[in-house]
């Protein structure tokens, strides 16, 4: 059996993930800060699939929860064959707008966590010749639109720059671009939901599929919908200055409330 650790794994994505890896047989290692939810979770999983859970309460903006989740990773005895960088948030508001304290912990959640496991995971892949990391990042990486998305835009790189390095040794990595998905992201961040199109919302079972198969395939990119392929086409072939307006009155229509 191979082990699967995922962050954020209480809700949405990250508990589709769950939901899917326990299915298939692989044993998991869940990592959030409610001890109350991830225990509840690791024994509804271990009950349906017959799999070995871990719980591991982390808080990935604290540099204590980065290093716990870090030195799990790390364990020789106990391997970790695929790692999902899951965890994240939003803040609602625009620049300026929201504390700097709040900007600098989504940095914290967003890139500095996402860089500091995904290093520790690696390691230990490549010394094994084996193992996968999905950091999930969103379409938002793609179009002017603040912190959060500069915050996307940063793990996109990294890890599409990392799986170049890493060619050859075993290790795949991939970042994974959602559109909007139904979870809990929005209602913690206080955002309304409801001026949304329907056509815009994935369903994240369906999600972590297609992003399975994408890692399976070796793609170190991910935008698995057809809908937002489409738009992250014009997207490419759109003048940034368009596309700034754009994403600036998208973000005021379809963003916070």
């Amino acid at each position: 059996m191979t082990t699967a650790l995922i962050t954020g794994s209480t809700a949405g994505i990250g508990a589709a993930f769950a939901r899917r890896l326990a299915a298939d047989g692989h044993d998991l290692v869940l990592v959030a800060r409610d001890t109350g939810r991830l225990r509840e979770q690791a024994t509804e999983l271990h009950d349906r699939h017959g799999i070995e859970v871990e719980v591991l309460t982390a808080d990935l903006s604290e540099d204590k929860g980065i290093e716990s989740v870090a030195d799990r990773l790390g364990d020789r005895k106990n391997p970790v064959d695929l790692l999902v960088n899951n965890a994240g948030f939003g803040n609602k508001g625009r620049y300026l707008d929201v504390s700097m304290a709040d900007e600098l912990r989504m940095l914290k959640v967003h890139c500095e966590a996402v860089l500091r496991l995904t290093s520790a995971a690696a390691e230990a892949m490549r010394e094994r010749r084996r193992g996968g990391i999905v950091n999930v990042a969103s379409v938002a990486a793609f179009v002017p639109r603040g912190t959060y998305g500069a915050s996307k835009a940063w793990v996109v790189q990294f890890t599409q720059g990392a799986a170049k390095d890493l060619a050859g040794s075993g290790v795949r990595l991939m970042a994974l671009c959602p559109g909007f998905v139904r979870t809990e992201f929005h209602q913690r961040a206080g955002m309304g939901t409801d001026n949304i199109p329907g056509w815009m919302w994935l369903d994240a079972d369906k999600l972590v599929a297609a992003a399975l198969a994408d890692l399976a395939r070796g793609k170190s990119l991910s935008i698995p919908d057809p809908r937002y392929k489409a738009l992250m086409g014009l997207v490419k072939v759109a003048p940034r200055g368009l596309l700034g307006g754009i994403s600036s009155k998208t973000g005021r229509r379809y963003g916070p409330q």
